[in-house]
């Protein structure tokens, strides 16, 4: 388990999202990564299921 600082934004099939902690039960298993949508919720996304948002500065339009 893995706190991220600071918070990654991400896009999920839910919407815009700060991912907070990513969450690796080992190599036979998805990464987790757990993120508070805009809206409040706290939901916990496989690794597919997540986009970084898009970002200018690092070629992520």
């Amino acid at each position: 388990m893995l706190q991220l600082d600071p918070p990654l934004p991400v896009v999920t099939p839910a919407g815009k999202a700060l991912a907070h902690v990513l969450i690796d039960y080992g190599a036979e298993h998805d990464l987790l990564w757990v993120c508070f949508q805009d809206n409040g919720e706290c939901w916990t996304w496989k690794n597919q299921d997540i986009k970084a948002e898009k970002n200018i500065t690092f070629g992520r339009k």
